[in-house]
């Protein structure tokens, strides 16, 4: 080759490379990357809509629906503890009324049947002074312990009447939150009817699921406000405190196959990091799973309503199924794909 060709050759080479490093240069990282695993797949993605086959409507009456029932149901176990508290109190104060009362009654009969001393008749029948002192003594000691016995038993009829108003008082609030869950669990059932579902089905229940660690609540039993403020391990986004917690006690449960949380959706938990979707097969989101992928799967739908009072759930959907607090699983109408109708991954929303 001549010394001309030559530098022909690498003029042509050097501006060959340029323009490879500057389209290199404006790929985005996880180009670069190369795929992560089972993203291609994962629901919302992929062709799949923000809904994973459900609506903007129903998710929202979902979450009110799930929501009112679990903060309600809370309300109604707290009030049942202060109710049971406060019987156990009750009983020890109607014993103690019980022997003020006899106190009281001896105190009269004796008074009654002796009578009370009277001060100018002790003075009268006084022999000495000291006599006259040790009369006045008794008399004082007499009217003292009289007066201190019916004081002490009125106020103790005053407290057993304030702690059976408080217990009628609980009765109430129980009333109302009852009142309240049967309408909140009605709404969620009419939800899904509107949305093509509702009918009772089998559902997945073990009742032998391991004992999640139980999220924090409210002085009252009910779930407290969280923000998405808490990074997600999943992805970039980012996770309610309960929301982790759960993924979390998933995890430590043997729970680990690919699991997605937060993504950018225009309805849903996802957006607000309150909800999760847990991949059955293993390679992450596919087709409908079937075998080892699907037992997996009714596994974690299992243990996910089997912690839902420890978790806050506010639902689980798996396999064209989805659990309700207070409605049980109930028939759910996807969309036809794996995601949609929810055959390759378990959804969990927390409140």
């Amino acid at each position: 080759m001549t010394l001309a060709a030559q530098r022909r050759f690498l003029v042509i080479a050097v501006t060959i490379f340029a323009v490879l490093w500057t389209a290199l240069a404006v790929l985005p990282q996880s180009a670069l990357a190369g795929p992560t695993p089972g993203a291609s797949e994962a629901p919302g993605g992929g062709g799949v809509g923000d809904d994973e086959g459900g609506t903007a409507a129903l998710r929202k009456k979902l979450d009110q629906a799930a929501s009112g029932y679990n903060n309600a149901k809370a309300k109604v176990a707290a009030s049942q503890k202060r109710q049971k508290a406060l019987v156990s109190q009750i009983a020890a104060t109607e014993k103690e009324l019980a022997a003020l009362t006899s106190e009281a009654q001896q105190l009269g009969a004796a008074a009654y049947k002796g009578g009370m001393p009277d001060p100018l008749t002790v003075l009268a029948n006084s022999g000495s002074a000291g006599d006259l002192a040790a009369r006045a003594s008794y008399v004082d000691t007499i009217a003292r312990q009289t007066n201190g016995t019916l004081r002490e038993l009125t106020a103790t009829q005053k407290k057993l009447a304030s702690q059976r108003q408080q217990v009628e008082k609980e009765l109430k609030v129980q009333k109302a939150q009852e009142k309240t869950m049967k309408k909140r669990r009605a709404d969620a059932e009419q939800a899904l009817v509107e949305a093509g579902g509702g009918n009772n089905s089998a559902g997945f229940l073990s009742g032998t699921s391991s004992a999640a660690q139980p999220a924090p609540r409210n002085s009252d039993g009910s779930w407290p406000t969280e923000s998405c403020s808490i990074d997600d391990p999943t992805s970039g986004g980012c996770l309610t405190a309960r929301m982790l917690h759960t993924l979390n006690q998933a995890r430590s449960d043997g729970f680990t196959r690919f699991t997605a949380c937060f993504r950018q959706a225009s309805f849903g938990e996802h957006p607000k990091g309150r909800a999760c979707d847990f991949a059955a097969d293993s390679g992450g989101f596919g087709g409908s799973a079937t075998g080892d992928s699907k037992a997996y799967g009714d596994r974690l739908a299992a243990w996910g309503v089997d912690n839902a009072d420890r978790l806050g759930v506010l639902y689980v959907i798996w396999f064209r199924q989805i659990w309700l607090p207070g409605s049980g699983w109930k028939s759910y109408s996807g969309d036809g794909t794996p995601s949609g109708d929810h055959t390759n991954h378990v959804h969990i929303s927390v409140q």
